[in-house]
């Protein structure tokens, strides 16, 4: 659960940011979170699905002046659920679903926002490969 991802060349990385409502924390969305991961990896992993892996971070509160050209209005607290998937269609057929569309509204009576963007992967490689 909570080891390392290799990534195939050519995987779509979905990035989802996650605002939670006034007073909500992440331990009151633990739970949700925990359950809609599983149900991703569990039903849609592999051949059942396309699912290759996933992650899911806290905004940790910085912003690099050296990375960043312009101030952000990114920077309020907020989560990512980055999940990477053989296809957009795989990805799209999943959310379609029954099953994780109940997980999913669990978690939105909780959240403020939530954006879900696709990347297709152009790059990779490893510090010393």
């Amino acid at each position: 659960m909570f080891g390392p991802i290799t990534l195939p060349f050519g995987a779509k990385m979905l990035f989802n940011t996650v605002q939670l409502k006034p007073g909500v924390s992440f331990d009151d969305v633990e739970m949700a979170v925990g359950e809609l991961c599983s149900v991703v990896k569990e039903s849609y992993g592999g051949d059942k699905g396309g699912f290759i892996a996933g992650q899911v971070f806290k905004f940790s509160g910085f912003l690099s002046d050296k990375g960043s050209l312009s101030k952000s209005g990114t920077t309020d607290d907020h989560y990512a659920i980055v999940t990477y998937w053989r296809s957009y269609e795989d990805h799209e057929k999943s959310h379609a679903d029954e099953l994780f569309n109940n997980k999913f509204a669990a978690l939105a009576t909780m959240c403020s926002d939530t954006k879900e963007l696709g990347y297709d992967m152009l790059w990779q490689g490893a510090a010393g490969a």
